[in-house]
């Protein structure tokens, strides 16, 4: 992962080598800006020569990709055509909290109707709320707002001059060519990756029969075909190939006959519409047009071509990689490294109160958010050198009156870290940290640094 670098007067300039970044800070020529994404700030200069820079974004129901790529265009010796390579410079993962602000939406609803029938009287309203054009629920415009303020945080940290994103999820090679038809339109150079995309994301990317993952997976007919079966979607699933042997010629309901359980959740699932996938589909333009108001050109593509290009470049399944791919590309560069992991935590609530299961206090919580400088969410570093706890921690902290600090870092939370062992490495901004590299799922929270974090951010 390069790191980010701003001049004198924080101004983005281009990404620079971790080992540079490192000699920079040691010769004193460069302070620590910010810790995720890593940002270095340049004491003396001010300016410099800046390249194509392109942020890509691959948005999902549960998560975005993001992927931040140098453009270098050259011509080709073999055909004599423009080729596109995208160097990969950031890479990150931004899960959203889209889940817990319906669940928290639904706790509140259920809350209000149990005081307002049974705690107290009130006379009914006529219906007064109205919904401007264009209004989304709170779980879905946070999926929107979310992805926004992180291309606007990056344009803070890098010279972007235009952004790609994963618009649809069909085809559109008829829509920009309605005279093709027939085979040339079926055997297209996106033929089946629509279809395949859009049944790896309905079966979470497992066998239906074993439920073995990361593996190749195959289409297979719930009905087979030489039984009547159709190709639509709604009788398609995913199969390893074992299972898929397995099963061969016969009917699921004789493939699975001593596993009814499993026969009436395929059955069922096969059926079942992709709320994913309408998620992403009821986002997708309010996205588009938020992008748009940054003024930058905004390419787009399908979700098709997207797994076309991962496909061809021989790419491992991840949202940022994909993010890497989306759009016109002719080659992937520099891809094998970190990916930084965000999670959306929130900024805190306006709840004073725990609540039990019925919906009455249990708890009283703290009215200050922030206790001996620091605050719930903040990113510090703890050195403990006596006691039962002794080691290093690098963790989002929660802080309490009395002084006594928990941290959660990447194996879980520490609790009863005194304050006074706890060094601020960046304050809350509303999303929690952790590095993995782009090929494993493995994952670790950011490690510390050295040096102070600058105060100008």
């Amino acid at each position: 992962m390069q790191v980010f670098v701003l001049d004198k007067h924080k101004k983005p300039l281009m990404p620079c080598h971790p080992a540079r970044a490192r000699e920079l800070l040691d010769n004193g020529k460069a302070v620590v800006h910010k810790i995720a994404p890593f940002t270095i700030r340049l004491k003396e200069r001010v300016g410099g020569v800046v390249q194509p820079v392109r942020i890509k974004l691959d948005p999902g129901s549960k998560g975005t990709g993001i992927a931040v790529v140098r453009e270098e265009t050259t011509v080709s010796p073999e055909t004599g055509e423009t080729e596109t390579t995208a160097h990969v410079l950031f890479l990150a993962e931004l899960t959203h909290r889209g889940g817990a602000i319906r669940d928290r939406l639904t706790a509140r609803r259920a809350f209000r109707r149990r005081r307002r029938s049974k705690l107290r009287h009130r006379a009914p309203r006529f219906d007064n709320r109205t919904r401007p054009e264009g209004w989304l629920p709170p779980s879905l415009q946070h999926r929107v707002e979310t992805t926004g303020a992180w291309v606007e945080r990056l344009r803070k940290s890098v010279p972007v001059s235009g952004i790609s994103m994963e618009l649809v999820r069909f085809d559109m090679q008829k829509i920009e060519n309605p005279e093709i038809a027939g085979v040339e339109y079926q055997q297209g150079t996106l033929a089946g990756y629509e279809v395949r995309e859009y049944l790896l994301e309905k079966w979470n990317r497992t066998c239906a029969y074993c439920g073995k993952t990361d593996v190749p997976l195959e289409i297979d007919h719930i009905h087979p075909r030489s039984k009547g079966g159709s190709d639509r979607v709604s009788n398609l699933t995913l199969a390893c190939r074992p299972c898929n042997e397995r099963k061969g010629n016969r009917d699921v309901e004789e493939f699975l006959a001593k596993k009814p359980d499993l026969l009436k959740k395929i059955l069922s699932r096969a059926k079942a519409p992709l709320r994913d996938a309408a998620a992403v589909n009821a986002t997708r333009w309010a996205l588009f047009e938020r992008l748009k108001r940054t003024g930058l050109p905004v390419e787009t593509g399908s979700g098709g071509r997207t797994k076309w290009n991962r496909t061809r470049f021989g790419l491992p399944k991840t949202h940022s990689l994909d993010a890497a791919c989306v759009g016109d590309v002719d080659r992937v560069a520099d891809w094998k490294g970190p990916v930084l992991s965000s999670k959306a935590t929130g900024r805190g609530s306006y709840q004073r109160t725990r609540l039990d299961a019925f919906g009455f206090p249990r708890g009283i919580l703290t009215r200050k958010k922030s206790h001996f400088g620091f605050a719930t969410g903040d990113l510090v570093r703890a050195v403990v050198t006596t006691g039962k706890k002794i080691g290093t921690y690098v963790g989002r902290v929660a802080v309490r009156a009395s002084g006594s600090f928990n941290i959660q870092t990447g194996s879980g939370v520490v609790q009863g870290i005194s304050r006074k062992v706890c060094r601020l490495l960046q304050r809350a901004d509303g999303y929690g940290y952790s590095l993995a590299t782009s090929n494993s799922k493995e994952s670790a929270f950011l490690p510390s640094v050295n040096g102070g974090v600058s105060n100008a951010r």
